[in-house]
């Protein structure tokens, strides 16, 4: 599935101008006169774009309760998160999906996070379960780390690929090269792929901080993923 075009709130923002402006209205609502002050840009010119952001429904204005021919100018953070949220569906996720299959090449650390992750964040809104090409014994590290990040994922067990998609999931996510290039070809739901190194291939010294970098990073992008698809 290709993405559409950019949605409007992103043409809208690639203006430079109106990128600065909505960057000086993030935390404060300002008049015009104080960002042309701020922004060295025309009045005119400073107005013509507030106009556009305003149709564009990322800023309101407010007349002073004080002045009444002052106006302040706010950024909509709201619609402007709701239009990224948007844009972050696009790309082949499907809407609300009830069942999630993480894969990894042996099922032993990168798949397992992911899983106990989407769990902790998802609850029971998602069935998920993780898989390995070539399956072997949870790592240990695993463990350690998920549970720095208070998430028990003791209880997980190691599996094959056969014993996850006898039932279709609604989503695949290979969290490995060799996975995806191992699998995913032959699958026939929609799939994501998460490029990350395996931390049991870091050096034994570097190991532990390496998995404490790949939770991160799993954690990162399950919490986005659980974000906009519910």
């Amino acid at each position: 599935m290709t993405s559409p075009g950019a949605p409007p709130v992103l043409k809208l923002l690639a203006d430079d101008l109106r990128w600065r402006i909505a960057g000086e209205l993030r935390w404060t609502d300002r008049t015009v006169g104080e960002l042309v002050e701020r922004l060295g840009a025309p009045q005119n010119l400073i107005s013509y774009h507030l106009g556009l952001l305003r149709a564009g429904g990322l800023v309101r204005a407010h007349r002073s309760d004080a002045d009444g021919r002052a106006t302040y100018y706010t950024l909509d953070a709201a619609a402007l998160e709701a239009a990224l949220a948007g844009l972050l569906h696009q790309g082949g996720i499907p809407p609300r999906p009830a069942s999630v299959v993480f894969v990894c090449t042996h099922n032993q650390a990168r798949s397992q996070m992911a899983e106990g992750w989407l769990r902790h964040l998802a609850g029971p809104r998602i069935a998920v379960r993780s898989a390995g090409v070539d399956p072997r014994p949870l790592h240990p590290l695993a463990v350690q780390v998920m549970a720095e990040a208070g998430i028990d994922i003791s209880g997980q067990q190691a599996k094959g690929l056969e014993q996850v998609l006898a039932d279709l999931p609604d989503l695949v996510i290979t969290v490995c090269d060799r996975a995806r290039e191992a699998c995913a070809p032959a699958l026939s739901v929609p799939q994501l792929h998460w490029s990350i190194p395996s931390p049991v291939d870091a050096p034994e010294a570097e190991r532990l901080a390496a998995f404490r970098r790949v939770r991160d990073e799993i954690g990162e992008r399950v919490s986005r993923l659980a974000a906009v698809a519910y």
